[in-house]
């Protein structure tokens, strides 16, 4: 039998999960943060995922497994058959935003071999609420490429860059606009890359103003801190309208 517990944290917020016995659920997240708590795919099998999806649906009339190979997503197709899957990013989606948040995230990469990356950070986002556009394949070793969607670039409200190799796009896009720009590593590259390590590095150390850097592979982080700057953009908007 599953069980319902509440949990304090500081302040004497009450809480839930919904113990699973290999999984507890945070129901209450989306409460506390805004989104409801997504699945990661790796390492669960089906059958968990499937368990887990049932408690976040019951609470949340949606939820995101990302990391999903196409194995486990046919299976869980035959159960959720209005589920959709998408096998570039490796994400499977159920149910959609409550909400769609003014402006616009421009999720840019640098070369073919960076779509998964790329992919998850998009579809993360439209899930959230977001307005994405894409503008993939703009690297600098081709840099008329990227000069040719200047102005789009620059009316866009959040920049999602992502990048392999040397991992210098992020910094080009950074010097070019007055937007927040959030890099992202990809492990595409050669020996000396060392799996993302040397564009991660690379990002971390860029002199380009503005720019914040997540983890290697991490399109999923990346859409989300976005979303958040959205979310905390439409809120000051209406926040406006409010003393007006």
């Amino acid at each position: 039998m599953y069980l319902i517990q509440n949990f304090r944290t500081a302040g004497d917020i009450v809480g839930k999960f919904e113990d699973l016995g290999f999984s507890k659920v945070d129901i209450d997240r989306e409460r506390r943060t805004g989104y409801p708590e997504v699945i990661y795919g790796e390492g669960k099998t089906a059958v968990q995922i499937c368990l887990i999806m049932e408690k976040l649906i019951e609470s949340h009339g949606k939820v995101m497994v990302t990391r999903l190979s196409e194995e486990k997503a046919a299976l869980l197709l035959e159960k959720y058959p209005s589920a959709q899957y998408d096998a570039v990013s490796r994400i499977l989606l159920y149910g959609s935003a409550s909400r769609q948040y003014q402006g616009e995230i421009m999720v840019m990469c640098a070369g073919t071999s960076d779509l998964p990356v790329a992919e998850e950070a998009a579809v993360t986002a439209e899930w959230m609420g977001c307005k994405v556009k894409r503008l993939y394949d703009v690297g600098v070793a081709g840099i008329d490429r990227l000069l040719a969607y200047r102005e789009e670039i620059s009316n866009a409200s959040v920049l999602i860059v992502v990048a392999g190799m040397e991992g210098a796009l992020p910094s080009v896009v950074g010097g070019l606009v007055r937007r927040p720009v959030i890099a992202v590593p990809t492990s595409i590259g050669y020996g000396a890359h060392l799996q993302g390590l040397t564009p991660l590095l690379g990002m971390l150390t860029s002199c380009a103003s503005g720019m914040s850097v997540v983890n290697i592979d991490n399109g999923f982080g990346a859409a989300y801190q976005a979303a958040l700057i959205l979310q905390l953009a439409s809120e000051g908007v209406n926040h406006e309208d409010t003393l007006s």
